[in-house]
């Protein structure tokens, strides 16, 4: 059990709550044996969902937790007031030091306000970002932030490029990872306000591989691995992403089903076609991870089915075994170190 990764998973959020996320935490079980799960919410439906399954009596526990936070709730009243919730009661388990990650599929705002709150920044983080995993032609790229800070400071997004950079690295396993800022040109001089002083603070840290610019065009080629924005900006393009990622499938098949030979031509094809499918399916990377709190916070999407949730926890536990918090420990210790040499402290 030494080297297990505990993970306190939000039973009751999302809309395809808990039969889905129950279903996911059994196949993490079954597919990884250094995974324990803990589904938190209310026991009886859990139990009842639990009861069709086959799986490690040992590595599936039920915490009782009688409240849900709705997803149109105030975030920050609701994590407040419901301090018997699923989401509350799962990530003080993580705060408690009783479990190693959090993972839910429930309200985002709750989420943010829930790890900021309650399982609290690292020292010397300023800022948390959310930073999904995106499917593009090359493999993968780090989106971040796609939802957390939508009023950004430059001085954040370094923090933010440097911690995605450590993510990279140490879970993806990428060295030296590309890093580009989003804006409207590849010009030093492009942009707003906060990508026109930021650019120099990513430009002369010697801690990252900075590449200069990246265009929204370039992102789906994969043209840089950490990907550096606001929220604001990054929430845009991650929806606007996955919907023109349903889209476009959705046309593809429309167009293959159209005539008799199309379907010939598809059945010759699909194959490759589900291969090629496949790869843009964000869900096989799991969750976003909320960068830069003391424990790991994993938001999964509202809608996630089983195989996200597999995914977003067998995330956890290489996140929990590559020591990614560990790094940005140090990295924050440092600056902190250097401010104080900077003030004469």
């Amino acid at each position: 059990m030494a080297d297990m990764t505990r993970v306190a998973l939000d039973a009751m959020g999302g809309d395809n709550a808990p039969a889905q996320i129950v279903r996911g935490a059994v196949d993490a079980v079954n597919e990884h044996q250094q995974i324990k799960v803990f589904l938190v919410g209310r026991r009886e439906e859990i139990k009842r969902e639990l009861d069709q399954y086959q799986f490690p009596a040992d590595r599936i526990e039920i915490r009782d937790a009688t409240e849900v936070i709705e997803t149109a709730e105030p975030p920050v009243r609701a994590i407040r007031v419901k301090k018997d919730s699923s989401m509350v009661v799962a990530l003080n388990m993580v705060r408690n030091g009783e479990a190693d990650a959090f993972v839910s599929a429930g309200s985002s705002g709750a989420t943010l306000v829930g790890g900021t709150l309650l399982v609290g920044r690292i020292r010397g983080i300023e800022r948390a970002p959310l930073a999904p995993l995106i499917p593009t032609r090359k493999g993968v790229s780090l989106l971040v932030d796609c939802g957390a800070n939508v009023d950004a400071r430059a001085d954040h997004l370094l923090q933010f490029a440097i911690m995605g950079s450590l993510y990279m690295q140490h879970v993806m396993g990428i060295d030296h990872p590309r890093v580009a800022l989003v804006n409207i040109g590849a010009e030093e001089d492009k942009g707003n306000a906060l990508t026109k002083e930021a650019y120099p603070l990513l430009r002369d840290c010697d801690q990252i591989n900075f590449t200069g610019n990246i265009e929204a065009r370039d992102i789906a080629e994969g043209a840089a691995d950490v990907i550096v924005c606001e929220a604001f900006v990054g929430n845009v393009i991650l929806k606007f992403y996955e919907g023109v990622a349903k889209t476009l499938i959705s046309v593809i098949k429309e167009g293959l089903m159209s005539t008799l030979i199309s379907k010939i031509g598809a059945a010759l094809a699909l194959p490759a076609l589900k291969k090629t499918i496949k790869t843009f399916d964000a869900s096989q990377y799991g969750g976003a991870p909320l960068l830069g709190v003391k424990g790991l916070v994993v938001k999964a999407h509202g809608s996630a089915t089983a195989k996200e949730i597999k995914n977003s926890l067998i995330q956890c536990r290489q996140f929990s075994k590559q020591n990614v918090n560990g790094y940005i420990e140090e990295y924050a210790s440092r600056q902190l170190a250097e401010k104080g040499e900077k003030n004469g402290i």
